[in-house]
């Protein structure tokens, strides 16, 4: 139950953070639920990779690189879903900095 619900708060953040942002498209909130399903799984199975692979530069930034790679995990979802679209290299940063700061809130919420 508890994915469930983590899956659907995850989704609303999704369909508010793209509701917010001019730059990204998403064509309903069925697409949201799809949209953080692959989302969860790129995180899980392909980010790891690329923290991996960049850690020399993120040491370097002090930790700031891996908000390009959250943006990078953005486009891969971007272009894996039909019905979500960003705008470029930024909105997919702007997007990956907003969703983290909605989904805070919203776990901040119903966690009370």
């Amino acid at each position: 139950m508890e994915i469930l619900m983590n899956l659907l708060i995850y989704s609303v953040a999704v369909y508010a953070t793209a509701q917010v942002l001019p730059g990204v498209t998403l064509n309903s909130f069925s697409t949201a639920i799809v949209v953080t399903i692959i989302l969860g799984l790129v995180n899980t199975f392909i980010k790891p990779i690329f923290l991996l692979l960049t850690l020399p530069v993120s040491i370097i930034t002090l930790g700031l690189f891996t908000f390009v790679i959250n943006a990078l995990m953005v486009i891969i979802v971007d272009m894996l879903i039909t019905g979500f679209e960003v705008r470029d290299f930024w909105w997919a940063l702007a997007f990956s900095l907003v969703l983290s700061l909605v989904t805070s809130v919203l776990f901040s919420l119903t966690k009370a």
